[in-house]
């Protein structure tokens, strides 16, 4: 998503301010919520952040009641869509003002993955044109929701040796451009299901540039076929699958409407039965930075779902368990091999150790 400029105006930040920001706290000697260490190379930066709010005994079976928010990463303008790659153990997402993709490496740290990502054009004066949402498909590529280039495409070399070339997966509905593909999720049966806010286009809902005249969510047949799902949503954003992918989970980061919607996934991949499942209006506020964006369904099915405050973890009937607050809006979560849910924070990289 876009970094909540409807929500709080002022907090389109760069990333010098954020450097003057922390300086001042540092030096102040402000460390309620966060500790400090001093890098290999003599920067000094978080080593953990914000706090994690337990709001069921149930959350202890999740989250070790010793866990912090780690800072593994900084500096970004507006990070995002985090993927954990198995084979290689990293962690590849993207800084969307910045139209970059960065990898992170245990004992290797952050380097630049890819630039540009997800604008290939000339010149575009989208203040979000980079790629978004990041996956794999079953062939082991990247696919990832584009920007200002306004589709979903698939890299087209492979991961150990990235390349901004890229084959188009979806561009178009009934003839006409799509808006910003945000995010994206495929099943087990080659399905991708896709949001289609307006956060890449200047101007956003009101640009010149919109051909649709909803915000959508759709999927993409295994035959190509662009197939309108929902066309009710405000601002469809963050979309995942249940485990065994009988649902799909869409985020509304409206904060008229913040929202959670529940599909039943039918036989063909298409959708039934869209129903809410939480809603959060009444929690958005200057204090909970963020609105309901990425998210990621455990194994158990347990919902990590980025919103006001940092990441929401609830159960699949809106129980919520507690929260991960890293005390900037949030925008995405992802799962690694390695017991770490990976999370991006606004300027931050930040990891929180899962139990089993």
């Amino acid at each position: 998503m876009t970094k909540w400029t409807t929500l709080l105006p002022k907090q389109k930040r760069m990333k010098f301010h954020h450097l003057l920001l922390f300086l001042f706290l540092y030096s102040c000697g402000s460390n309620s919520n966060t500790e400090s260490n001093t890098t290999d190379n003599g920067v000094s930066m978080p080593n953990s952040i914000g706090n994690i709010e337990r709001m069921s005994p149930e959350l202890d079976a999740i989250i070790a009641p010793d866990a912090r928010i780690e800072v593994i990463a900084e500096g970004f303008t507006w990070s995002e869509g985090p993927l954990w790659v198995e084979n290689g153990g990293y962690v590849l997402f993207t800084d969307v003002p910045e139209n970059k993709i960065f990898k992170w490496k245990e004992g290797e740290g952050i380097s630049l993955y890819l630039s540009p990502s997800g604008f290939t054009g000339v010149k575009t004066d989208s203040p979000e044109p980079g790629a978004n949402g990041l996956t794999l498909n079953p062939s082991g590529q990247l696919v990832m929701c584009q920007h200002s280039d306004r589709r979903v495409a698939i890299m087209d070399a492979p991961l150990e040796n990235p390349a901004s070339k890229f084959t188009t997966k979806a561009d178009k509905w009934n003839g006409k451009r799509l808006n910003s593909p945000n995010d994206l999720v495929i099943d087990k049966n080659g399905n991708l299901y896709f949001t289609d806010p307006p956060y890449g286009l200047k101007g956003h809902a009101e640009s010149p540039l919109k051909e649709i005249p909803f915000q959508g969510v759709y999927r993409v047949a295994t035959d190509g076929k662009v197939v309108l799902l929902d066309s009710s949503l405000s601002r469809p954003n963050g979309i995942a699958l249940s485990p065994d992918g009988a649902m799909l989970f869409v985020a509304n980061s409206d904060p008229e409407r913040a929202i959670w919607m529940a599909y039943d996934v039918q036989p063909d991949g298409g959708v039934a039965n869209g129903r809410l499942i939480k809603d959060v209006t009444e929690m958005v506020s200057d204090s909970l930075k963020g609105l309901p964006d990425g998210m990621k369904v455990r194994g158990d099915g347990t919902i990590f779902a980025t919103g006001p405050g940092g990441v929401l973890v609830f159960k699949m009937d809106g129980t919520m368990l507690g929260r991960i607050n890293p005390g900037e809006a949030t925008a995405n979560c992802a799962f690694g091999s390695d017991g770490y849910l990976y999370i991006t924070s606004d300027m931050y990289l930040c990891r929180v150790k899962l139990k089993d």
